[in-house]
């Protein structure tokens, strides 16, 4: 579920290291609770694998080079979800697609260790927007996975922002999954022109996909062979994305089955107005929630 030559870099990890890797710089984390990759272009985490289980993301195995976005892992998308028409600061409201956030090199400020996992936190190298500031905080341990992207208006105005946790959840194959804990919720389809449509009942993508639901609720995904709980923080936005059999050039049509996108995400039906000296906490929680009848 990952590449190889990344795998290998990390079960050669001996608790933590910082290396380049297909033109990035990423830092690799082998601990006794399961290992953790981050690449420092845009804080995506690239790799989660708790002990004893396989990779909860996917990560294509054939990337595009550098300075190329790294499809798949938990990219991030701030200040703005979507096309140009979002991105506030830039002329003629041109910019690139879902922000700037994704393309930018981030420092790493600090490692917190504990007996069950990690806390891992991130800045940029530089401010991404005039009047917001960012910070990423990415807990991992054995049970489960917390990534937080938290916003700041430093400025004197208020600030209208949309985000999302672009998050690949590695799967047998996209086509059999089912998701549950959407039923009855509101949503867009991209594919229909953002025609407005209601879910009714499991969601099981045969194809193509690309929904914004207007939802709060977690979602399980179940793949056949295990079930992913994704829960949310301060995110009433819910996307849910795959490509179809027309995937992007940096993977293939069979490499592809392998995801499912399913976003903790602010977008245009639930943005974020933020105050001077406001903050908000956009978060996402990956589980393996207990099994049924087990307590």
């Amino acid at each position: 579920m990952i590449p190889d030559s990344l795998q290998e870099r990390l079960d050669a990890t001996d608790d933590q290291q910082t290396l380049t890797w297909e033109g990035r710089e990423l830092v690799l984390f082998n601990q006794p609770w399961g290992q953790l990759a981050v690449a420092l272009t845009g804080a995506q985490v690239v790799h989660f694998k708790p002990a004893g289980d396989t990779p909860w993301l996917w990560l294509t195995p054939t990337p595009a080079a550098a300075p190329a976005t790294l499809r798949g892992g938990i990219p991030l998308c701030w200040p703005w979800f979507g096309d140009e028409r979002y991105a506030d600061e830039s002329p003629n409201r041109q910019g690139p697609f879902h922000g700037t956030a994704r393309l930018a090199p981030w420092r790493l400020d600090g490692v917190d260790e504990h007996e069950e996992g990690i806390e891992v936190h991130l800045s940029p190298e530089e401010r991404l927007h005039g009047r917001l500031t960012v910070r990423v905080v990415i807990q991992a341990n054995a049970r489960r996975l917390h990534v937080e992207l938290i916003s700041e208006n430093v400025g004197d105005a208020p600030v209208k922002t949309s985000a999302a946790l672009h998050t690949y959840l590695a799967v047998d194959d996209a086509f059999a999954c089912r998701l549950e804990g959407l039923a009855g919720a509101r949503y867009l389809d991209k594919h229909q022109g953002f025609a407005e449509g209601e879910q009714q009942g499991t969601l099981a993508p045969s194809g193509a996909v690309d929904r914004i639901y207007h939802s709060n609720a977690a979602v399980r995904v179940h793949d056949g062979r295990r079930t992913l709980l994704v829960a949310k923080d301060q995110s009433d936005s819910t996307v849910v994305w795959h490509p179809g059999e027309a995937p992007p050039d940096d993977t293939s049509p069979a490499a592809a089955r392998g995801f499912l996108c399913v976003e903790a995400a602010n977008t245009r039906l639930d943005p974020v107005w933020l105050v001077s000296g406001a903050q908000h906490l956009l978060g996402t929680t990956l589980t393996r929630p207990p099994a049924e009848g087990t307590v």
